[in-house]
């Protein structure tokens, strides 16, 4: 473990000591929500829920895909931990609500958010500001499969805009194969991107705090059977390694982190987020593919793995994220 990465941990354990548990108030955990990642944000939200409990905070569930969201005014939360992901959780939406309740919440604001789940927005940023992104293109029920082909080359992928957890994703051979690929993504969202597929180590680091003062937490490697990490991979395999420290040169660890926290910062991003990164096998360059504003809390979920080998354990990291949320005015 770095230093840096020490010195977070530490802080974060001081942060804690000096915190009154009293002071967080009446505290909502949103979960389950209207998302194809319904399921794991439900996972996430009562892991989170049961952490706070164990750490004596007065803590409830609210599920915003069973209760119109609009009923947090009834709550009176003092503030809400966001374990939702995707639409209406992730996207800038639950985030305006709360903005209006004045009601403190974890995680980015409304545009980070917005910003964040649309990929093509957030590619469109990250290239404005020089970061490295694969070659993309949106695609429509209209568009010339070679040429897409010609532009982005073989294989390529092919996802919805704004959908997570590799949702409608396909992993793009041949033209013939676009179609179906377009279809599929289509069918969860208005708008589809094709991007150039990278071919390497598939790396994701996790990142905390805000504008200059954000930080880099460490990169962990993904190892899924066949290096397919789809949805089944991603929340339920015991199959997929992660490696936590990546065994990476320390350069090419670097190299993701300092990657990840321009993305963040260029995104407005706030309290904490997760960038996917490729790290191309052939040239060691890495690229970005996209940020997480709301990343999961499961048993299988990367944030707490970092946050572990920064020296910070789950109920710890969750009770510090929910306490950022004392300092971060809404509206802010």
């Amino acid at each position: 473990m770095s230093k840096m990465m020490g010195a977070w941990g530490e802080r974060v354990r001081a942060d804690l000591m000096s915190l009154d548990i009293q002071a967080l108030g009446r505290v909502g955990v949103l979960l389950g929500g209207r998302s194809g990642e319904r399921e794991i944000s439900l996972m996430s939200g009562n892991g989170v829920l049961e952490a706070l409990r164990q750490k004596g905070v007065n803590a409830f569930a609210f599920d915003t895909g069973l209760r119109c969201p609009t009923e947090l005014a009834q709550e009176k939360f003092d503030r809400v931990f966001i374990s939702l992901h995707g639409r209406y959780g992730e996207d800038g939406t639950i985030q305006g609500l709360l903005e209006l309740l004045n009601l403190p919440y974890t995680g980015s604001g409304v545009l980070a958010s917005a910003l964040s789940i649309d990929k093509i927005a957030t590619k469109q940023i990250w290239l404005s500001n020089g970061l490295s992104t694969p070659e993309f293109e949106e695609l429509t029920s209209a568009s010339d499969w070679p040429a897409v082909v010609k532009h982005l080359g073989l294989p390529l992928i092919v996802k919805p805009a704004n959908e997570g957890s590799s949702l409608g994703l396909t992993k793009v051979k041949s033209v013939d194969e676009l179609p179906a690929a377009y279809e599929l993504a289509a069918g969860l969202d208005k708008k589809v991107i094709a991007e150039t597929c990278i071919i390497g180590d598939e790396l994701t680091c996790p990142l905390v705090g805000e504008g200059a003062s954000a930080e880099a937490l460490p990169v962990i490697k993904i190892i899924p059977p066949q290096a397919n990490y789809d949805f089944h991979n991603k929340y339920y395999s015991d199959e997929t390694q992660y490696l936590c420290p990546t065994g990476l040169a320390s350069e090419a660890n670097e190299a993701v982190q300092n990657l990840a926290l321009a993305a963040y910062r260029a995104l407005g991003c706030r309290t904490w987020g997760r960038a996917d990164v490729m790290l191309d096998r052939a040239t060691g360059k890495p690229y970005l593919l996209e940020m997480n504003t709301s990343p999961g809390m499961t048993s299988h979920s990367l944030v707490p793995m970092a946050a572990k080998a920064a020296g910070v354990d789950y109920a710890d990291l969750v009770l510090w994220l929910l306490s950022q949320t004392l300092v971060k005015k809404v509206g802010a």
